[in-house]
């Protein structure tokens, strides 16, 4: 997934079936455990922005758009990704909603003084270094009003294992059987998340493990 030269429609397909392991392995029930844990520390959760960076085709902010519709939340959502189809087929998912797509890599944005109140990330992290990480975390506290979290994947064999047989036998996505168990092999144990956070100088920090081998990390400043 990380390789140039893709075709787009095989890309699609991955995002399909991952929107698909997020719904049914509980991945959308714990960004939005993030996103609650954000929301407490808000006097008013009213005209709230959200911003996911590493957004793929929107799946993440649409399952967070229809919890604050629900909960009676104003909310406003920009997504981040730099692959521009991904960010087209987001825009075509959530024409009607208050949401701002950006085509670009996310570390070359600044907010500056219209900062989004919450950031967050989902299955975005096991993509880099722990440097390029040490970067990312850096920029998620410049430029997030009350704090950020990060959905991702906790490092075992048995997710490995399990997750490789599902793919074999369910999945229609070459990439999604070739990057499910690899990305497994790329994601983190508590120990490194801690090791992650207190070198880029984030000392206040909550790291919960989630069914299905996740980890939620939340900061909130």
């Amino acid at each position: 997934m990380d390789r140039e030269g893709i075709p787009f429609d095989d890309i699609k397909r991955n995002m399909e079936e991952l929107d698909f392991i997020n719904t049914h392995l509980g991945g959308h029930k714990i960004t939005l455990a993030g996103l609650r844990s954000m929301l407490v520390t808000l006097p008013n959760v009213n005209d709230v922005v959200i911003c996911e960076i590493g957004c793929g085709g929107g799946d993440n902010l649409i399952a967070v758009q229809k919890w604050c519709t629900l909960k009676k939340i104003a909310a406003s959502f920009i997504g981040i990704d730099i692959n521009s189809n991904c960010i087209a087929v987001a825009r075509s998912k959530m024409p009607t909603y208050k949401a701002n797509f950006i085509a670009s890599d996310y570390s070359l944005i600044d907010f500056r003084e219209d900062k989004p109140d919450i950031i967050f990330t989902s299955l975005f992290c096991h993509h880099f270094t722990n440097e390029e990480l040490r970067t990312m975390l850096y920029w998620m506290k410049a430029n997030a009003k009350i704090g950020f979290f990060i959905n991702d994947l906790h490092r075992h064999p048995l997710a490995y294992y399990s997750i490789a047989f599902l793919t074999k036998l369910f999945s229609r996505s070459y990439l999604v059987k070739n990057d499910a168990p690899l990305s497994v092999l790329r994601g983190f144990t508590r120990k490194e998340w801690e090791s992650l956070l207190n070198s880029a100088g984030i000392h206040e920090y909550a790291i919960i493990w989630k069914w299905a081998f996740r980890h939620l990390i939340t900061v909130r400043f």
